[in-house]
């Protein structure tokens, strides 16, 4: 089983020990958020620093709000960090859900899955070295993995399903339970198939944990209720919160058990140790 980690975003500068401990284990990714109104790390930039940090495991956006961001410097940054880190970067890409970000983006809220349709076209188009658009010619560097880096989606919404099978390589899927995350695995399964896409789409869960001293799971919960406030689903979230060994245990194999590749352990407390707790609890 492959098993990732959701960085804490409160101290960006303690992430350099989080990588180079996660790298020095056995965990496949390191995953990090994207928000323009709120207090994380510009996430390309983070990344970029951790991948120059470490030398095996992969860096991804988790998810990266592709439509409040630039697309010709996006297509330039993504490629560029797929050719620093060796080919270790997926870019996970979603929509988003905050009016604020759009806001401060200067872009229609209403018109951001719309947008992101049209970044995907153009994105694809320059990570094949192609020219940018009309009177514009290609934008470098040519990205190391072929065709661009991974690009897994999230969302809810059938038009995030429906994108993995039109741009996609997969499908990273947060926030729900395995029995719930089940179908929305099959009706990836299914748009891919109906594109005529060659093998199977990827598959990603992501689920939030804390694993520590009393401290480090309140901490984690003053985090979710913060990030998640917008939602007035703030402590929904914060009660899915797994604590112990057993129920982060039990949720990983649930999640291989509906056909995940990774789960995502987010991890919501800054404190590091728990990469190395969890770390235990799984051998990795």
């Amino acid at each position: 089983m492959k098993i990732g980690l959701g960085l804490p975003v409160d101290d960006p500068a303690l992430l350099l020990s989080w990588a180079r401990r996660a790298d020095a284990g056995g965990f496949t990714s390191l995953g990090l958020l994207d928000r323009l109104v709120f207090h994380n790390p510009e996430p390309l930039v983070t990344l970029a620093t951790l991948a120059g940090a470490t030398s095996r495991i992969r860096v991804q956006t988790e998810v990266l709000i592709a439509p409040v961001h630039n697309t010709a410097l996006l297509a330039k940054q993504t490629a560029t960090l797929d050719r620093m880190s060796g080919g270790r970067f997926t870019l996970g890409i979603g929509v988003g859900g905050r009016e604020d970000d759009c806001l401060a983006a200067g872009i229609d809220v209403h018109r951001r899955g719309r947008r992101l349709d049209e970044q995907m076209t153009l994105l694809r188009r320059t990570w094949a070295g192609q020219p940018y658009g009309e009177g514009v010619g290609p934008i470098g560097p040519a990205p190391l993995t072929p065709g661009g880096p991974e690009v897994l989606f999230g969302g809810f919404a059938p038009a995030a399903v429906e994108r993995v099978g039109r741009f996609g390589d997969g499908f990273l899927g947060a926030a729900l339970p395995p029995k719930l995350m089940d179908g929305l695995f099959r009706d990836v399964e299914t748009v891919w198939e109906r594109y005529g896409r060659p093998g199977r789409p990827r598959l990603v869960a992501q689920v939030n944990v804390a694993l520590g001293p009393p401290g480090t799971v309140e901490e984690a919960r003053r985090h979710l209720l913060d990030y998640y406030a917008f939602t007035g689903r703030a402590d929904y979230v914060v009660n899915g919160l797994l604590t112990t060994v057993g129920e982060i245990r039990a949720a990983v194999e649930a999640f291989t058990g509906i056909g995940a590749d990774e789960v995502m352990l987010y991890c919501w407390s800054s404190d590091p140790d728990q990469v190395d707790r969890l770390a235990e609890a799984f051998s990795v």
